[in-house]
């Protein structure tokens, strides 16, 4: 059609032009899943690593049947494309068209199954119960790749601020624990991780939701919170770091996370752990152990026997030759946390 050679050309100019590392699409769900794969396949033969991606829903109705639209739903029919997870994003900060809904980080239970959809990447996993996932009842990705991992973007309240409106009952301390906890999900889930411009310093618009028509008072970045929140920059710093270190938080396709992550049973409410296999995967850490505590409670948890070894605890990233121990099977999850352990 000649639309669609249209949109292929438009953005074959683009590519070439500014040849631009990825395109993200508004309401990608508006366009038709052909055209999109002609958009995808055109922008990788001038670039083989341009990343495309979009808004899996239409804001709206439209005419085509959903069968035919570049819906998340319908990801997995899509070729190297991909689709931002609001399974993910929801889930852990609660709905952001509720605001004064709390997530997971925010001590809201019930979440568990919607946060392990998000830490496989949206993708067909034996131990994920797809009925109690907030929002898909089924996988949408056929990839990880195919799974953008975020908690907030430039639409919709920040998260410092989402956090604010929906617990305003919990002091500021608390309350960058919970964001540190998301951020912390985001970094360490499969699938391509997005980060909100800021958010490593507690970005806020000041309560503004949707400010594309608010000035630069309350959009630009407020440089100042960088020192204000420095211990929170390096923190977000180093868990990239550690992500860019270990390919077991990388992984390439649906097999492998299906086989070498396995999730821990666990009696704790609002609690989520996963073992992954490292050795299989290539990574230095043979073994690991990641676990997430969304209660603001600490809760004691059967993890298999150690030892350990400690590289993230709390709000704490340690060196390598600085890291504790973990001897046992018992270990004590601080409340509104993450951890990281291996052997």
């Amino acid at each position: 059609r000649a639309s669609d050679r249209l949109s292929v050309g438009v953005c074959l100019t683009w590519g070439a032009e500014s040849l631009g590392e990825g395109f993200g699409l508004d309401l990608m769900g508006l366009n038709d899943i052909g055209r999109m794969n002609a958009v995808g396949g055109a922008l990788r033969g001038v670039g083989p690593t341009i990343f495309v991606y979009g808004e899996g829903w239409t804001a709206g109705p439209t005419p085509l049947p959903d069968e035919e639209l570049a819906l998340k739903k319908n990801t997995h029919r899509l070729e190297g494309v991909a689709a931002f997870s609001d399974d993910l994003r929801d889930g852990l900060k609660g709905s952001v068209f509720e605001h004064e809904e709390a997530g997971f980080v925010s001590g809201k239970s019930g979440l568990e199954e919607s946060i392990k959809f998000g830490l496989v990447a949206s993708t067909e996993h034996p131990q994920v119960d797809y009925e109690q996932v907030n929002y898909s009842d089924a996988p949408w990705a056929a990839q990880p790749a195919q799974t953008i991992s975020y908690v907030s973007c430039h639409d919709n309240h920040t998260l410092w601020d989402k956090l604010k409106l929906s617990r305003p009952d919990a002091p500021d301390s608390l309350r960058k624990k919970m964001h540190r906890l998301a951020l912390t999900v985001v970094l360490t889930a499969q699938g391509v991780p997005f980060l909100h411009a800021g958010t490593e310093m507690l970005r806020t618009k000041y309560g503004e939701e949707n400010s594309y028509q608010s000035p630069d008072s309350i959009n630009q970045i407020n440089w100042n919170r960088k020192e204000m929140h420095l211990d929170m920059v390096q923190y977000v710093r180093d868990l990239i770091a550690l992500r860019k270190a270990h390919p077991a938080f990388r992984m390439r396709t649906t097999a492998e996370i299906a086989e070498h992550l396995r999730f821990l049973e666990l009696d704790a409410p609002n609690m989520v752990a996963c073992q992954i296999d490292g050795g299989a995967l290539g990574d230095p850490w043979r073994d690991i152990l990641v676990a997430y505590n969304g209660s603001p409670e600490a809760a004691a948890i059967q993890i298999p026997e150690g030892p350990w070894k400690v590289a993230l605890l709390g709000g704490n990233i340690f060196p390598e030759e600085t890291m504790p121990k973990i001897s046992g099977s018992n270990f004590e999850m601080p409340g509104t946390s993450a951890a990281i352990l291996f052997r």
